[in-house]
């Protein structure tokens, strides 16, 4: 049977939530988000993280290269505190800064970022179009544009395995999040369609996982 999109919450606004969702071990999905930003194009200056959750791609970029400043939003307030706690821990409160902002309308002027980069915003959204819309206005001419999310699974036992594979050593309530997460996302096909809606190349969006599409561009 084929998976119907269920949206999530567009803020994981509880404080078990952040605590959940930090705790879980994101290393190799970010270390391989932040990887495949550096081979888009030139990752320096001024760097916007669109839901930004708790920080950690932030600062796995911040780790790996030391010609960006990152700005971080996110409409969870609990998300940004531990983001906050995270970069004293990792003294990067100098490069690394959040704020509380609905990406849907960003305040910043058009133009103002040289990359907007946002891992897993997109299924947290009902119509990503916005989002998308407003990342590429606030990114300079030239600059990248760098969004990665997860598919959604083509049926339940596809989902099944996802889970079954990705969250095996998860909890109860990281399992249900994960779960959620996946039938809350896009299609490639969806995405590309919006991508054209924004007058760019569908086939900037392909699959680049198992369970994830990438949409890598230059603005013009």
């Amino acid at each position: 049977m084929a998976v119907q999109r269920i949206p999530e919450p567009e803020a994981m606004d509880t404080f078990e939530e952040a605590v959940e969702y930090d705790s879980m071990d994101h290393s190799e999905v970010n270390r391989v988000f932040v990887t495949d930003l550096l081979a888009a194009g030139k990752i320096a200056g001024d760097v916007l993280d669109l839901g930004t959750g708790t920080g950690q791609i932030p600062i796995e970029l911040c780790h790996r290269t030391e010609d960006v400043r990152v700005m971080g939003v996110d409409l969870a307030a609990y998300m940004l505190d531990q983001a906050r706690i995270n970069i004293e821990l990792e003294t990067l409160t100098d490069r690394i800064v959040f704020d509380l902002i609905d990406a849907k309308t960003l305040p910043h002027g058009d133009g103002q970022f040289d990359v907007v980069m946002s891992n897993s915003i997109i299924h947290h959204v009902p119509d990503p179009l916005p989002v998308m819309a407003e990342a590429v206005r606030v990114t300079k001419s030239g600059g990248i544009v760098f969004f990665r999310d997860l598919i959604r699974p083509v049926d339940e036992e596809s989902l099944a395995q996802l889970v079954a594979t990705y969250a095996a050593d998860c909890n109860e309530i990281q399992t249900k999040m994960f779960s959620d997460s996946l039938r809350a996302a896009f299609t490639v096909q969806e995405i590309q369609e919006l991508v054209v809606e924004l007058g760019l190349e569908k086939n900037t969006v392909t699959a680049t996982s198992d369970r994830h599409w990438t949409w890598p561009a230059t603005k013009p």
